[in-house]
């Protein structure tokens, strides 16, 4: 079973080359590989798709609903008008986590707005590939506390 799927959107397998200036030297393959280095410190699995269309990416978030507890989601330019993937990440019953390289609100009007944040539990940006690792750590806490019994609300109990 998959804990963990990392999405990633259009033009991403282009990291490493395109606009290194913004998005750094490393590439996709190199993001995976500390996502999935940091979900087995913490006993998880990881699975990751890139697509370049959206609809790709909605039936990937449809077909995780029940098999897959957690999402990390670069949406890429998605983020900002992807309103079919909103609408599959609102129907997701896991935990969900944006994640940018860059830091979106330091950038361009138009990449200020997420049509994504409504429906994720936090988003990650500005960490560059850092935050491959730390969206998968945050991923791995949210699980924990939602997997920890909870106290029925009585002191000394």
């Amino acid at each position: 079973m998959t804990d963990v799927l990392v999405l990633s959107g259009p033009n991403l397998q282009l990291l490493g080359e395109r606009q290194p200036e913004v998005y750094g030297r490393a590439t996709l393959a190199d993001h995976v590989g500390r996502a999935t280095a940091t979900a087995e410190r913490h006993g998880l699995r990881l699975e990751h798709l890139q697509a370049d269309a959206e609809a790709v990416l909605v039936a990937a978030v449809h077909g995780a609903r029940g098999r897959v507890p957690a999402l990390v989601v670069n949406a890429g330019a998605l983020t900002h008008y992807g309103w079919s993937l909103h609408d599959a990440l609102a129907a997701y019953d896991g935990v969900a986590v944006e994640l940018h390289l860059s830091h979106p609100s330091g950038r361009e009007p138009w990449r200020r707005r997420s049509v994504l944040a409504p429906v994720v539990d936090g988003a990650v940006a500005g960490f560059g590939g850092l935050g491959y690792e730390l969206a998968v750590e945050a991923v791995a806490r949210l699980l924990a506390e939602r997997r920890a019994p909870r106290g029925d609300g009585v002191a000394g109990a």
